[in-house]
């Protein structure tokens, strides 16, 4: 039984960042997936080749599961690295690279005129990656390397694949992104530049969502999700203890499960929220509201 009424029946979506089955971007292709849309996703080239082979190979099916009993159908995978809008921009190490050989045309530019050479157009635009090199380092402890790597990989990536999707969107269609609650409160931990680059990130969904919507009728949303035990959240460190924490201090005491991400993705991008644009919309039990631990030895004793 699915809470998903299909309201993407005969929609496409692009979802970038997809890489593994246990990250957000995985559950909101199967939330989409469950609504009716046909799926393409777009995975990071040095990744590509496990992803592929895994999926070829049946070790997602159980993942892949959706809840009518059928099994998620990926249409296509794209090679794609976001921090490069066209071969131009591509570095000689980058293009001879052992973990590139094999794979082309994956830019941002290219993959998206190979979908519009492929399939037409698009409906949904789905962000789902980021990459700082210097998580772990505090702000303080940063090389400007580092910094605007974090910005180009996780906040102009997605000026980027809107900039070059657009003219492929069908209007009408939607776009959304993952943030996190770092943008506006301080995560110690959570460091290198990746909390400026998803205050970037929410800022430009605003500035998008504006002129995405009077250039293409298409509207353009964020989701502040909690933290969840992807492979990707790991890199970070602390994830646990962020789990624990939030399910000690958030309103809803429960675990927050990708696929509550994903439903939310589903009602984002499909004609039930036609209104809403330009919003961060919080997925994490409430977590953000509170202004106090209440599991601080100092309330608490």
């Amino acid at each position: 039984f699915s809470l998903l009424p299909r309201v993407l029946q005969r929609k496409r979506a692009f979802i970038a960042g997809v890489a593994d089955d246990n990250g957000y971007g995985w559950a909101i292709a199967k939330a989409l997936a469950a609504s009716g849309a046909e799926i393409l996703v777009g995975t990071w080239v040095p990744a590509l080749n496990i992803f592929e082979t895994s999926l070829r190979r049946g070790k997602f099916d159980e993942s892949r599961k959706l809840p009518d009993g059928s099994l998620m159908e990926i249409v296509k995978v794209y090679p794609l690295d976001a921090v490069y809008d066209s071969p131009e921009d591509v570095p000689e190490d980058v293009k001879t690279n052992k973990r590139y050989a094999g794979s082309s045309n994956w830019t941002v530019k290219e993959a998206a005129e190979l979908v519009k050479k492929e399939y037409g157009s698009i409906d949904i635009l789905v962000h789902s990656l980021a990459n700082g090199p210097e998580v772990t380092k505090p702000l303080l402890e940063t090389s400007r390397s580092g910094y605007l790597a974090a910005i180009s990989a996780s906040s102009y990536s997605f000026v980027s694949l809107l900039k070059h999707f657009l003219p492929i969107m069908n209007p009408g269609g939607a776009s959304i992104s993952l943030t996190y609650i770092a943008s506006e409160r301080t995560i110690p931990g959570y460091g290198g530049g990746m909390s400026s680059a998803k205050a970037a990130l929410e800022s430009d969904t605003k500035v998008l969502a504006f002129e995405a919507g009077r250039k293409g009728k298409i509207r353009v949303n964020t989701i502040s999700a909690g933290p969840l035990g992807s492979r990707a959240a790991k890199a970070i460190g602390f994830i646990e203890k962020m789990i624990e924490y939030s399910y000690v201090n958030a309103p809803l005491q429960k675990e927050l499960l990708a696929d509550e991400v994903g439903n939310t993705a589903a009602f984002l991008v499909s004609p039930l929220a036609s209104a809403i644009t330009g919003s961060t919309v919080y997925v994490d039990n409430g977590l953000n509201t509170m202004g106090l631990a209440v599991d601080s030895p100092t309330v608490s004793s």
